[in-house]
């Protein structure tokens, strides 16, 4: 084991900690919207941290550093398409999410389009968000191996256990509040480590300043390159960022359900717009931390463990922070874990139970919420089983994953919503042409993964748009016309 007894302790402290905390909120459960959407209850400011923490995850606090490690700020320009996204996303679709009692993001498909399109959209989502969130658990085993020097696959399945335990317990409501518990330590822990850089380089920030721009400018943030090849620049991160995040808060249910548990409309808005102030000071973080790493590389050993730059974080915090720091900080790369593993978990669970579910209504209050755990039983022996594949470059292979998909899903959104002469069919149809598409750019191209949403979208949209036309109007088109 590479780190002090102590460290271990408070790694250990707070993985049973937080556990019992999640699990403490089973009392008082007695309907699905208790355990699917913590009865809506919760403050806009716990929801916009839970946000935060669940589109926020070990992937991000590894990857985002590993990126400017190699690179620059570049990264930030995708996350100003981050915050537009918010915007648009409070105008078109979460005003929608409350015109009626939505448990998921497909009941609003179902309630435009049929029975068939919610189940096509919930089966997509699942599909992408067990692959995604597979690769943001294997991202933990990364860091444990660093920390102890062992194999990933023991962290995996402990970390996975623990999640699943608070989250069939509590349900919504816990992963709500423990995701504000996390979302505190892991920018705690972050916020040491950048200290902890900024003393150990000889000089302070002028010297990284310097530094950095010697080697290339890597405090650089924008490139207004014109380039579909390119992954980061300014055009592909406003406009890519901005669908993609249109797409992942707005149609995804492991972020629409956290929408859908605000006391109301304006919380939810509030929620999510608040998040994105967060989420920009974060992601500056993190890669600001990369810079100083690379800086800090060229003053003490600090070595790339096989090359792998994910690990250039951790390996830092295990050689150079003192005995309980960092313990501290990897309690907080931990509960990254934990959080988006319990978002993940629950969301699925809530997308198999109402998406799918037949004559729920017929059975009791506590039948529907066994049913429920179980399940979330079920998806969490999935997402520790996906958690073992090796998926490379953990950041990039998690968003490009979402983002095959991505387009299609909201591409059948904004088809609902934009084109009143759409049909189910014409729908059903886009979305089997949007996907297929991607599938083809992924494996054909060099298209940049920042524009698959928008590339997704237009098709979807565009194929859509076009099949309805081959189809009857829906019933509510009819209408209109009478």
């Amino acid at each position: 084991m590479r780190i002090s007894p102590f460290d271990f302790a408070i790694i250990v402290l707070y993985l049973v900690g937080i556990t019992l905390f999640g699990a403490r909120f089973r009392r008082g459960q007695r309907t699905l919207r208790d355990y699917f959407l913590g009865n809506r209850t919760a403050p806009w400011w716990a929801l916009a941290c839970s946000i935060v923490a669940t589109e926020t995850s070990t992937l991000t606090i590894i990857g985002t550093p590993a990126i400017a490690f190699g690179g620059n700020l570049g990264f930030l320009q995708l996350v100003l398409g981050y915050l537009v996204a918010r915007v648009i996303l409070c105008v078109v679709l979460i005003p929608q999410y409350f015109q009626g009692e939505f448990y998921t993001a497909y009941q609003l498909l179902e309630k435009r389009f049929g029975r068939r399109m919610k189940s096509a959209a919930a089966l997509v989502f699942m599909g992408t968000r067990a692959l995604a969130e597979g690769v943001r658990i294997s991202a933990i085993g990364k860091v444990v191996s660093v920390a102890f020097g062992t194999g990933d696959r023991l962290s995996i399945a402990i970390v996975t256990a623990l999640t699943l335990v608070y989250t069939f317990e509590g349900g919504m409501r816990a992963v709500i509040w423990t995701d504000v518990i996390q979302l505190a330590l892991y920018l705690t822990g972050s916020l040491t480590a950048f200290l902890l850089l900024l003393h150990k380089i000889p000089g302070g920030w002028p010297a990284v300043t310097q530094a950095a721009a010697a080697a290339g400018g890597k405090l650089r943030v924008f490139d207004f390159t014109v380039s579909l090849t390119q992954t980061y620049t300014f055009w592909s991160g406003v406009i890519g960022g901005t669908f993609l995040t249109m797409a992942s808060h707005g149609t995804d249910q492991t972020i629409v359900q956290r929408l859908l548990a605000a006391r109301n409309e304006r919380d939810s808005k509030k929620a999510l717009l608040a998040s994105g102030v967060v989420v920009f000071a974060q992601f500056t973080l993190f890669l600001v931390i990369g810079v100083m790493l690379f800086v800090y590389a060229q003053h003490a050993l600090l070595p790339v463990p096989g090359g792998d730059t994910d690990r250039i974080f951790p390996e830092f915090i295990v050689r150079n922070m003192p005995v309980g720091l960092a313990g501290l900080v990897l309690a907080s790369i931990v509960a990254l874990a934990m959080s988006n593993a319990s978002g993940s978990l629950n969301s699925l669970a809530s997308s198999s139970v109402m998406d799918f579910g037949e004559n729920r209504g017929a059975a009791a209050p506590a039948q529907q919420l066994s049913r429920s755990r179980k399940i979330t039983l079920a998806w969490g022996v999935v997402l520790g089983l996906l958690g073992l594949v090796r998926w490379g470059g953990v950041l990039e292979a998690g968003l490009t994953i979402a983002s095959i998909t991505y387009g299609g899903l909201l591409g059948v959104f904004l088809l609902g919503t934009w084109n009143r002469r759409a049909n189910e069919t014409g729908a059903l149809a886009g979305l089997a042409a949007g996907i297929a598409a991607m599938v083809a750019v992924r494996f054909l191209t060099h298209l940049a993964f920042t524009w698959y949403v928008l590339a997704g979208t237009i098709v979807t949209f565009a194929a859509g748009s076009l099949a309805s036309l081959a189809g009857s109007p829906p019933p509510a088109a009819r209408d209109r016309r009478k």
